[in-house]
């Protein structure tokens, strides 16, 4: 079983600062994965999970959107 699976089932809190899914946020267990399992977020809810912008969250979006872009056009060239 994925630790996030185990955290978000059982209602407890991560404490594995190491791991790649953490995220500092109680109410959501300490997990990226638990907080994006549980719907949509606006730029400003994100924002607040990481302690950025929801504007500095708008340009991150964007970068990897062109991004996306770019790899799909190289891909289908």
């Amino acid at each position: 079983m994925k630790c996030y699976i185990y955290y978000d089932k059982e209602n407890k809190q991560c404490n594995k600062k190491d791991c790649r899914y953490w995220l500092e946020s109680k109410e959501n267990g300490n997990c990226c994965i638990v907080v994006a399992k549980k719907g949509n977020k606006t730029l400003e809810d994100i924002g607040k999970l990481y302690n950025i912008t929801r504007m500095r969250v708008c340009q991150i979006e964007k970068k990897i959107i062109a991004k996306i872009k770019e790899r799909v056009h190289e891909t289908l060239s």
